[in-house]
């Protein structure tokens, strides 16, 4: 076995290693309202939202999978090193901000430490700016249509609760059985949308070896990536996950069906488009929209502040991470 093939081997290992903590720090997306509201216990949740993680490839194509690994960075001028380093500064990143009990976007530490270890190598000319323009878009759009959506969802729900005259133990009932049905299309959306990105990247990095002719996903790619975030989602990340079921807005089992369904709407959205969006920033905006219904000044948004400002930062500070591992590395190694 020839030192290139032990390298990219390594590689492979370090993305799938990169999607399980996706998947650990990302699980509190997937189960936190029905952890919080109760509908099911931790470890039912997990084994849920890892479930339907999994079989998101079955369901949706490939195409954040091309933005991620040929639509961000000129993979022409890629390199396994270059690939490694990007890796490393997301899987910092990602360790530091579970550490800190952050809900930041493991998306955008993989592109941020992507983006940072090719411009380290080529500079800011191997950047592919109409594949960034609709990313950061995105940013900023993807928790808004949440919020917008939870919003509407909650304050049309309850107009026909009042209309209908609906008791409150039923409302509770019905709406406990509802949200297997919305956390399993959020969870969906999650497996549909983040497991892509590693599959892009190792996509990028078989291509930049020449071993595959063609930016063409391999199968077996898809298979291990997907394995990979179930698995990490059973790990799960539980302290994240009562940051975002209740030190935001303590969530009822009805915030939790909205909250679900628009970042599941939204999601498949994104995913449709090709676009990787943050599954951390949708969910966030969701849970904020839905306690914005009730009553504005319910939603505790010193926390919700506190997560923006993190997000602001994963891309740079995992790009300036992955610049200077692989800085350092081209200079030892």
């Amino acid at each position: 076995m020839d030192t290139q093939l032990l390298f990219v081997i390594l590689i492979i290992v370090t993305a799938l290693l990169f999607d399980f903590t996706n998947g650990a720090h990302d699980a509190a997306n997937s189960v936190a309202t029905i952890v919080s509201t109760k509908v099911l216990s931790l470890g039912q949740a997990l084994v849920f939202a890892a479930f339907f993680n999994f079989i998101a490839f079955v369901v949706f194509g490939n195409e954040v999978a091309k933005t991620v690994g040929s639509g961000l960075v000129d993979v022409n001028r890629v390199t396994p090193e270059v690939i490694f380093a990007g890796l490393l500064g997301a899987i910092v990143w990602n360790l530091l901000t579970l550490y800190l009990a952050l809900p930041t976007s493991s998306s955008h530490a993989l592109i941020g430490g992507y983006a940072g270890a090719a411009v380290a190598r080529v500079g800011f000319g191997v950047i592919i700016t109409a594949g960034w323009i609709k990313t950061v878009i995105f940013i900023f759009i993807a928790p808004l249509l949440g919020f917008a959506l939870s919003y509407v969802f909650l304050i049309l729900i309850s107009w026909v609760i009042y209309l209908m005259k609906f008791k409150p133990g039923s409302v509770t009932s019905w709406s406990r059985h509802a949200q297997l049905i919305s956390a399993g299309l959020y969870s969906l959306g999650h497996g549909s949308n983040d497991a892509q990105k590693t599959i892009g990247i190792i996509t990028g990095l078989l291509f930049s070896v020449g071993y595959i002719k063609t930016f063409s996903i391999p199968f077996w790619v898809v298979m291990a990536a997907h394995t990979a975030m179930a698995l990490g989602t059973l790990y799960g990340g539980k302290r994240i996950i009562k940051t975002m079921g209740q030190k935001i807005f303590k969530l009822r089992p009805l915030d939790g069906v909205c909250a679900e369904t628009a970042s599941a709407i939204s999601i498949f959205l994104a995913t449709s488009m090709g676009v990787p969006v943050s599954t951390t920033h949708v969910i966030t905006g969701a849970i904020s929209g839905v306690g914005a219904a009730q009553r504005f000044a319910s939603v505790k948004w010193g926390v919700a502040l506190r997560i923006i400002w993190a997000w602001f930062f994963t891309i740079p500070a995992a790009a300036i991470i992955a610049f200077v591992l692989f800085s350092v590395g081209s200079r030892l190694f």
